[in-house]
């Protein structure tokens, strides 16, 4: 298959179309399964049989949406700040403010949609591990 040349501006629609329809990374599961069936020619082989309209595309997109590969966005300079002051300076005890703001900044980073807990354990595990390991890529 002969893929076209990307457009140039990535604001456009129709780089966005392009992306969608040719980028080859996988978004999850539903993407990695339609490339397998394709290189192995399954996909075909059932397009032949049950004809164009398979269900396919709709269970590639319910795949997709439950099993996503999470790739976490990058700090930007104010996070990174951030999260360098609190981990180098080796703070134990965080004030509210400071876990609202380092819940802001996972729910950014990597696309989720956590709330403040007044549970240590739960913040350190679910929000303050991810952080930190994230910000240890960058050093």
């Amino acid at each position: 298959m002969n893929i076209p040349e990307a457009p140039k501006d990535k604001r456009t629609k129709a780089y966005k179309q392009w992306k969608a329809k040719y980028d080859s990374a996988s978004k999850g599961l539903g993407d990695t399964i339609e490339k397998i069936t394709t290189a192995t020619g399954i996909k075909k082989a059932v397009k032949f049989l049950a004809g164009e309209d398979c269900g396919c595309d709709e269970r590639k997109k319910i795949l997709n949406k439950k099993f996503t590969y999470n790739k976490p966005n990058c700090f930007n300079e104010d996070e990174f700040l951030f999260m360098q002051n609190i981990i180098e300076t080796g703070v134990e005890r965080l004030e509210a403010a400071e876990v609202v703001e380092m819940v802001s900044i996972y729910n950014r980073v990597f696309n989720d949609n956590k709330k403040p807990t007044s549970c240590s354990s739960c913040f350190v595990n679910s929000i303050f591990k991810p952080l930190k390991t994230l910000y240890g890529t960058y050093n």
